[in-house]
């Protein structure tokens, strides 16, 4: 039976993989628009402009998806428009009943009004300080590096310099075809010589390959998205499976996979939400983790993906509970943390309500 949305808001949530420019309130976008002078937004109605940038988003193809960050990036140039944006993700966040999130964005994306790449972090940390007060929502920040660009050694020191003041790991994003991640050596080997923690998008637009490179050349502990990792499953005759050596490895090992189902399919890595591999993963006992990647673009909660999980794949709430411990054993927050929001916070608020896993 499929699991009530409400019911699922009321639930204790991680989330790991979400875009801070890709979560915007429509009428934030507006607001900035007016306020710092950017005249290309396609409509200045914020109800038109939510549906305006989702259709925009979903259109089969990574390339495709990330122009419609034009408009939002545009409108995060500010000390004022970042803290104000960060802000607001922490209580929407808090609001959908997430308990702790690492929201990730590119510093070097927000200096085109005079903004340093410090600057543009102190905005972000102080806007998620500021939006998660008084609630039982707890933030840690990602810094990505944008991996067709060549600044990536600079984020990752950016990101370690910020470690004591909640920037808890280093990513790099962008189109992922032609810009494998070991182009990005060096910042990853100052990552992990500062025992800094690490995750890689791969796995969405690309295959197999960047996978590995990811893991054993770059130090990823998790994956961003990692759907093609279902290209080194084959299906026997009889029904069962067979885990090529890369996916054995990823298992075996427990490498988290931050899976996007609604994203996952806007940008054509999957062809529908019922083919998505998150279904066949998790009964195959992955470590798979649930995320909403870009709430704007994509029209989603995270609550919404596990209800249409619940909806397409029969999902319990036992199964939600599953992957949001799975989601907070993979984060990157002290063990201690991690152990007490499992056992003080999630599982006594899963079993509230009715959780019995």
């Amino acid at each position: 039976m499929t699991i009530d949305e409400n019911i699922i808001r009321s639930a204790p949530k991680v989330l790991l993989h979400d875009h801070l420019d890709g979560g915007l309130r429509p009428q934030t976008i507006v607001d900035l628009a007016r306020e710092t002078g950017y005249d290309g937004l396609p409509t200045t109605d914020p109800q038109e402009l939510r549906q305006v940038i989702s259709r925009g988003a979903n259109r089969n193809d990574l390339v495709l998806y990330l122009e419609t960050f034009a408009h939002t990036v545009a409108v995060m140039q500010t000390r004022e428009g970042l803290e104000r944006v960060a802000a607001e993700c922490a209580e929407d966040l808090a609001a959908d009943g997430l308990v702790y999130a690492e929201i990730r964005f590119a510093p070097e994306l927000h200096l085109d009004r005079g903004l340093d790449l410090q600057q543009v972090v102190d905005a972000v940390l102080a806007g998620f300080e500021r939006g998660s007060a008084g609630t039982g929502l707890t933030v840690r920040v990602l810094c990505s590096a944008m991996r067709q660009q060549a600044s990536s050694l600079q984020i990752a020191e950016l990101a370690i310099a910020n470690r004591d003041q909640g920037v808890c790991g280093f990513d790099i994003a962008g189109p992922e075809a032609g810009y494998p991640p070991s182009r990005h050596l060096d910042a990853f080997s100052r990552c992990m010589h500062e025992h800094f923690h690490i995750t890689v998008h791969a796995g969405e637009a690309f295959g197999l390959p960047s996978i590995a490179e990811a893991i054993h050349t770059c130090g990823a502990e998790r994956l961003g998205h990692g759907v093609r990792l279902i290209d080194d499953i084959m299906v026997n005759e009889d029904g069962t499976h067979t885990l090529g050596t890369l996916a054995a490895f990823v298992r075996d090992t427990r490498v988290a996979l931050e899976m996007c189902p609604s994203s996952n399919v806007h940008v054509g890595a999957v062809p529908s939400l019922d083919q998505h591999p998150v279904g066949l993963m998790k009964n195959l006992r992955f470590r798979v983790t649930v995320n909403t990647d870009n709430r704007l673009m994509s029209d989603t909660t995270l609550s919404h993906e596990f209800a249409l999980l619940s909806s397409t794949f029969g999902w319990t709430l036992n199964d939600v509970r599953w992957a949001t411990v799975n989601a907070m054993k993979s984060a990157f927050l002290p063990f201690d943390e991690r152990l007490a929001l499992i056992n003080r916070v999630i599982k006594p608020g899963f079993a509230m309500l009715g959780a019995d896993g």
